[in-house]
């Protein structure tokens, strides 16, 4: 009788397969190969991953400043426009160069002088009150030595105030200090003088103040009256 051959034994399941894939690499190694795995994974994406959002980039963008800025640039450019405004002053008697000027707003009279090329060589600075502001459109006049100066006003917010020569009889503690070498003290004991004694009938009767000497007197001698 003929005899068949053996049939090939059957294919082992992939399930059987793994398990003795598995008993030869050993449980351990895959364990540890896992582990260096998931670890490379996990380093990839830290450093791939976006940054969180830093405080500074959940700030408002520049608009506000922009206003703000705007805002503080007007207010620099209108003080610095307060600061630049011109006076137009009248410089006119012993100066070097008399004419209509204009001065810097804050300007005193010294400055105005300047602006007209300073004294003369026969000017009296002594008969002009150098630290006044200068007011616009005002004339300020300096008079030459010996030169007898006239009575003068000017307009000062809306007011007459009088200027050279000054009235020692009604002139207030502020008036009398404008005069050269007269002090507050000395301004105070003219007035008490003459509330004491009376009106002043001449400038001589200065000599009586306590204070006002004969150097003193004619220094201010043209420029008071009675």
């Amino acid at each position: 009788m003929l005899e068949l051959p053996d049939r090939p034994a059957p294919a082992h399941s992939l399930v059987d397969r793994v398990r003795a894939w598995v008993l030869w690499i050993g449980v351990g190694r895959i364990a540890a190969s896992t582990a260096a795995v998931l670890i490379v994974l996990a380093g990839g994406y830290w450093l791939v991953k976006p940054p969180a959002a830093t405080t500074e980039s959940k700030l408002p963008y520049a608009g506000t400043a922009t206003t703000v800025f705007a805002s503080t640039t007007s207010t620099v450019a209108s003080a610095t426009t307060a600061a630049t405004a011109l006076l137009v002053v009248h410089v006119a008697g012993a100066v070097t160069a008399p004419g209509v000027y204009q001065v810097a707003a804050g300007s005193r009279v010294i400055d105005a002088v300047a602006a007209a090329g300073g004294f003369a060589a026969d000017a009296n600075p002594d008969a002009v009150n150098l630290a006044a502001l200068v007011v616009d459109s005002e004339r300020v006049y300096v008079p030459a030595l010996g030169e007898a100066v006239t009575p003068a006003v000017i307009a000062t917010g809306g007011s007459v105030v009088e200027v050279w020569p000054i009235n020692i009889n009604s002139a207030n503690a502020v008036r009398l200090d404008d005069l050269p070498g007269v002090g507050p003290a000395t301004a105070a004991a003219i007035i008490a003088h003459r509330d004491e004694r009376g009106p002043f009938a001449t400038v001589d009767q200065l000599a009586d103040v306590r204070g006002i000497g004969p150097a003193k007197l004619d220094a201010i001698r043209s420029l008071v009256t009675v």
